[in-house]
């Protein structure tokens, strides 16, 4: 019990307490490393000794010791008198559990973004740095390897540090241009969160941390667009998450939800939100993404939804946006105006390379495939079915496919 409430507390503090820890220095590795030896301090104390009323200011202070002492370690000269004067001036410093001491999350966001960083890689550091993902979570958000991806990662950090990129907000332009990986990063965050298993209280925390950022993003740029699409999208998202789940812990498709569930109180501000956006006149991938998820929501409240629209909308964003998520939502969405064999097209026209570990992709082509009614497609679908079971993560969804193909075998 004792080692589940310290890690709820290093968890809801972590990207707080990496932003504090790496501004003055602007190297992220080495707050990482020291607030991982406070993490293992805490885990050995604290059971003993009880946890602190103010435990980020503990884990703060035990870090920073742990910062100069690797300095004092590995420095000599300069570089040593760097390290006493930084002694020197933690004490003068704010306290870090004060109410008004200022939280550096957004802040580090947008150095992540610095244009010096390679683009590739701004949206992941982010989710390391900020939230705390580890590699392999961020590697399987951005399909690529694990490997790969902690190698870009050490690569940014480095950047962040040898290249003296500096923790200053930069100026209302400088913020406009940044601020596409930084609702990239917010976006993956809560996908990541909102993608959990049930009960995953980590994943949950992911998704409200998400929320929250992308509430303060608004209040400090309140004329971005974007901003409010992304916004917007994460409501509707979240306003449907008590429906997503029986209450057996079955998962439960959009078509079949029990919408007495979903949040009425979310939902009227998801489309004030999106509302607000339009008054820009300036479209943009998340509002058409809100606008998609407003489509789909408004149907199941009012009647049939209006497919054609939806379809626009997915064809609109595509454009835009052709990322894999987006092509194969695409598909799902033509199929169901202009019939499976149309989707399916859709489908055959993405590279192969792409999908081969995309389960979305494979749980939508069976889907499809069982539509047609072949013979051969018959066949065809079943193994699309094994292949999306086998990539699927999430129990319930391995259930609920296991189920679908299930049926169509008999």
């Amino acid at each position: 019990m004792a080692t589940q409430r310290i890690e709820h507390a290093v968890r809801e503090s972590y990207g707080r307490l990496i932003a504090i820890l790496s501004t003055r220095d602007r190297d992220i590795a080495a707050a990482e490393d020291s607030l991982a030896d406070a993490i293992v301090a805490a885990l050995e104390q604290w059971p003993e000794q009880g946890i602190p009323d103010q435990p980020e200011a503990w884990l703060v202070a035990v870090a920073r010791r742990r910062l100069i002492d690797r300095a004092r370690r590995n420095a000599t000269g300069a570089a040593l008198a760097r390290s006493l004067a930084l002694l020197s001036e933690i004490s003068e410093e704010p306290d870090p559990a004060a109410p008004r001491y200022p939280d550096e999350r957004l802040r580090l966001l947008f150095v992540c973004a610095h244009p010096a960083i390679d683009p590739a890689v701004h949206a992941p550091l982010m989710l390391q740095t900020v939230l705390g993902l580890s590699a392999a979570r961020i590697a399987a958000a951005f399909i690529v390897s694990p490997d790969a991806m902690a190698r870009r990662l050490t690569r940014a950090k480095l950047k962040i540090r040898d290249a003296g990129i500096g923790f200053e907000l930069p100026d209302a332009r400088e913020l406009a241009d940044r601020l596409e990986p930084v609702l990239d990063a917010i976006y993956a965050a809560y996908g990541s969160g909102w993608d959990g298993l049930t009960g995953d209280s980590r994943r949950d925390d992911l998704a409200t941390e998400a929320i929250w950022l992308g509430r303060t993003l608004n209040e400090l740029l309140p004329a971005q667009p974007e901003a409010l699409g992304l916004l917007a999208l994460m409501l509707h998202l979240e306003a449907r998450r008590p429906a997503r789940r029986a209450r057996d812990g079955a998962y439960v498709p959009l078509s079949d939800q029990d919408t007495g569930l979903w949040s009425r109180g979310l939902l009227a501000e998801a489309e004030a939100t999106l509302r607000r956006a339009a008054t820009f006149g300036k479209t943009g991938r998340y509002q058409l993404e809100a606008a998609i998820q407003s489509a789909h929501a408004g149907h199941r409240l009012i009647g049939e939804p209006d497919k054609a629209t939806i379809v626009a909308l997915y064809d609109s964003l595509f454009r835009r946006s052709p990322r894999l998520g987006v092509a194969v939502g695409r598909a799902a969405a033509t199929a169901e105006a202009d019939g499976a064999e149309a989707g399916l097209r859709l489908l055959a026209a993405i590279d192969a390379d792409r999908v081969a570990q995309y389960q979305p992709f494979w749980a939508v082509r069976a889907d499809l495939l069982a539509r047609t009614g072949g013979a051969d497609a018959l066949g065809d679908a079943i193994l699309a079915y094994d292949r999306a079971i086998a990539l699927a993560e999430d129990p319930a969804i391995r259930q609920h496919l296991s189920e679908r193909r299930a049926r169509l075998l008999s």
